[in-house]
């Protein structure tokens, strides 16, 4: 929202206030100011001056030599090439030094030897519209009217040395989408008077409904409609204030009704619309929703299909404007109309929004009407715009007004606790000093019954805590005093969720590994890229509605995917290697719901000559063991297309499964653009959340010496190393207090189908020295267990 700060003299007093006072003090109060800018910042040495003389150039066949007063004291030759220029008429004159829009400097200069101190312009070179002129210049120089005086600043002739403020409004305040409104803001921020003038004007004999009739049909869309009629129109320019005001708030002048309207829409924050009566068949106004499937051409000249659930203005015959949205071209004002009407309405924001949505066209009018206008202010507008008709000489209005009204809530009353106010602000401000604000703010404020009904115009008026912010945003921000917080209910914290994966993130960023955050919307070639077959459960995905496209079109079923564009970026980039996670979301459609499954899925990913299966193997047991899960197991698995069938393993927690590691296929590798091994691992977020042991308990160093005995053997190939400890841990009993693997070898010396596997076992009792009988006892039991469950050969 644009507002010249001359336009708040209209309705409060404005001297002694600053454009940057002005902005600092607003934002304060809660009105967002996003700047503050000058038109005529571009312009500087540019006056009215008077051709007085103009020969030809002697060496050019279009230039001419002009003897110019620019009421500098002297006379000015300037060498101009536009073919309008002759003696006696008032031009822009760009004196030595001027400076133009676009960074345009004018110097004193020789043009075919000939020295011109400066340059006629034309209004392009000025910056200035046809809109802003009122009229249509002709080609060259801009002449302007006969009575400017000469050595007038152009940008006072043409109101460009103007401060203009523009607000960052939010959606929550329609009010301050209109000068009255900020006018009501700034008069209240600044402690001064504010009021707004009833619009005035005489009415003719003729009455309204004699000419037309209007019927609302859907009065839930339709809150109020008003509309009144003007007769013997004259279209022709607005006057220059008017042109003035209108393109300062950046819109462009048209015409002096439509003008009308646009002034009125800046001024009360009321969309208006005008018909000419004769182009409304039958003599009927009626709002109502369109027919499915009916054809509208607007103002813009391009055909609307409309819904049953569309509202429209409609004739007698056919619809003549979309309601909120824009007119029809088929009873636009032309210049020659005679008899217009004017519509003033308040139409449901909800509906004005979705209608603009389906026909793809979203104006200023519904972009007011989206948030919700006051259905009080329809009335205001429209003698405001028959007050400007009369003002401007371009009409008669007619007596008479059809008022008709439509569902509307009625008044909310809150109640008044100042003291609850200062409570919750931690201020001590007086009572007598909010009823003030209150007051200033058109709140009523009933002290008897100790309550406040907000008027119509401040639907966010909603509850005491908008009360409150009302009295802090006046009684000033900078004023409440600053307080530590205080009470339980306001300390902060992560939740377990959000404490767990840090745990994981500084866990993983300790072994190395670098964290990644990809997008969670993929392509559905990734599931082909991932050998997932053609009725994989994981390509039954979420569509989205609008992608950006085809590459980000459904949400991801697996991470696999966004880890393995990740590795395979940096391997294009060179890298010789990468260890990367992510906690990532997957989605995951639940029949018979609308909203999937969004299960967070740790993921990680490796690639390089350091790297292997055991490499993540290791990350994935570090990982498990910081997090205290116990029991932790893998089992091979060979059947997931993704992965390497020898080289891929599930992870368990207990009989809990809770992800997957191995190489992945080298054909899916492959599609990626990798030629070398990548190792991923994808662990189950709530799996291993629920699966920590939270239960810890100390347990002292021990008080007795260990015993070692190390066990190589010969197994089948086909033996799972889980298995074998399986079995030795269970042989072993108690006394077992370690197991690790150091070795497993096949090659010479070792028989065909088999495998040697080492390993190293430490022996200890928590309450005395183990004897080498009693180790060599549990040993042998051991060995026993390995020959008779596996068929194991001891070395």
């Amino acid at each position: 929202m644009k507002l010249p700060i001359s336009w708040l003299s209209d309705y409060m007093d404005i001297s002694g206030i600053e454009p940057k006072a002005y902005a600092d003090r607003l934002t304060m109060t809660g009105s967002k100011v996003e700047g503050v800018e000058n038109p005529g910042n571009e312009l500087s040495k540019v006056v009215a001056g008077k051709v007085l003389e103009c020969a030809d150039h002697p060496d050019s066949d279009h230039l001419h030599i002009c003897k110019v007063d620019a009421g500098v004291g002297e006379e000015l030759q300037i060498v101009c090439g536009a073919p309008n220029v002759k003696a006696g008429i008032i031009v822009p004159v760009a004196l030595h030094g001027a400076k133009l829009p676009g960074g345009i400097k004018i110097k004193k200069s020789k043009m075919r030897g000939v020295v011109s101190n400066g340059m006629l312009c034309s209004h392009d070179e000025l910056g200035i519209s046809e809109g802003l002129l009122g009229y249509e210049p002709e080609y060259g120089i801009l002449i302007l009217p006969e009575d400017t005086k000469v050595g007038t600043d152009i940008k006072d002739i043409f109101g460009l040395n103007e401060n203009v403020v523009e607000f960052e409004i939010t959606s929550n305040r329609p009010d301050c989408f209109s000068v009255i409104g900020l006018a009501r803001e700034s008069a209240l921020s600044f402690d001064r008077e504010f009021s707004v003038k009833k619009p005035a004007f005489k009415e003719n004999a003729d009455r309204i409904e004699n000419a037309i009739s209007v019927e609302v049909k859907d009065k839930d869309k339709c809150k109020r409609y008003c509309a009144r009629m003007i007769k013997n129109v004259k279209i022709g320019p607005s006057p220059a204030w008017m042109r003035q005001r209108l393109h300062a708030c950046g819109v462009r002048p048209i015409n002096n009704i439509v003008d009308i309207t646009n002034y009125v829409l800046l001024e009360y924050g009321q969309p208006m619309h005008a018909f000419d009566l004769r182009d409304l068949k039958g003599s009927k106004i009626t709002v109502r929703r369109a027919d499915e499937g009916e054809i509208i051409k607007t103002l813009d000249e391009q055909d609307r299909k409309l819904t049953n659930q569309d509202l429209v203005i409609a004739d007698g015959e056919r619809a003549v404007a979309v309601a909120g949205v824009m007119g029809g071209f088929n009873s636009e004002v032309k210049d020659d109309t005679t008899t217009v009407i004017f519509e003033s309405a308040t139409f449901d924001g909800a509906s004005v929004r979705l209608t603009a949505q389906r026909i793809g066209l979203r104006t200023e009018s519904s972009s007011r009407y989206e948030k919700g206008l006051d259905y009080n202010n329809t009335v205001g507008a429209i003698e405001r715009a028959c007050q400007l008709v009369e003002e401007l000489g371009c009409g008669e209005v007619c007596g008479g007004m059809i008022d008709i009204m439509g569902n509307v809530e009625g008044e909310r009353t809150l109640p008044l606790r100042p003291d609850k106010i200062n409570a919750f602000l931690g201020t001590d401000i007086p009572e007598a000093e909010m009823i003030r604000y209150f007051n200033a703010l058109e709140i009523k404020v009933d002290t008897d019954k100790m309550t406040l009904t907000p008027p119509s115009f401040r639907p966010d008026l909603e509850g005491e805590a908008d009360i409150a912010e009302e009295v802090a945003r006046f009684y000033g921000y900078d004023k409440i005093p600053t307080t530590l917080l205080s009470g339980e209910a306001t300390l902060g914290g992560k939740n377990k969720e959000q404490q767990l994966s840090d745990k994981i993130g500084s866990i993983l960023c300790g072994l190395g590994m670098n964290e990644i955050y990809t997008m969670t919307f993929i392509s559905p070639s990734n599931f082909d890229k991932l050998n997932f077959p053609a009725d994989s459960k994981l390509r039954n995905v979420v569509k989205i509605k609008n992608p950006l496209g085809e590459d980000t079109s459904v949400m991801r079923t697996t991470t696999v995917g966004s880890m393995m564009e990740i590795l395979s970026r940096n391997y294009n980039y060179r890298n010789p290697e990468a260890r990367l996670f992510e906690l990532g979301k997957i989605f995951i459609p639940k029949e018979g719901e609308k909203l999937p499954d969004e299960p967070v899925v740790i993921t990680m990913g490796m690639y390089g000559e350091q790297e292997d299966f055991f490499t993540l193997k290791g990350a994935v047991e570090t990982l498990l063991e910081e997090l205290h899960i116990e029991n932790a197991s893998y089992s091979a698995v060979s059947d997931n297309p993704t992965y390497h069938p020898g080289r891929c393993a599930a992870v368990f927690a207990g009989d809990r499964p809770i992800g997957i590691i191995g190489e992945i296929h080298p054909s899916v590798s492959k599609k990626y653009g990798i030629d070398v091994p990548c190792y991923v691992a994808e662990l189950a977020f709530d799996g291993v959340m629920e699966s920590i042991n939270e239960d810890i308990k100390y347990k002292p160093l021990p008080k007795f010496p260990a015993l070692t005995r190390d066990l190589a053997m010969l197994v089948d190939k086909g033996v799972a190393v889980r298995q074998i400890e399986e079995v030795i841990k269970k042989a072993s009993g108690k006394l077992l207090e370690s197991l690790k693997l150091f070795d497993v070898y096949e090659g010479a010396q070792i028989p065909e189908g088999k495998k040697s596997v080492a390993y190293s076992a430490v022996y200890r009792a928590a309450d005395r020295s183990l004897t080498g009988e009693e180790v060599q006892n549990v040993f042998d039991k051991t060995v026993a267990a390995l020959e008779e469950n596996l068929g194991a050969q001891l070395r």
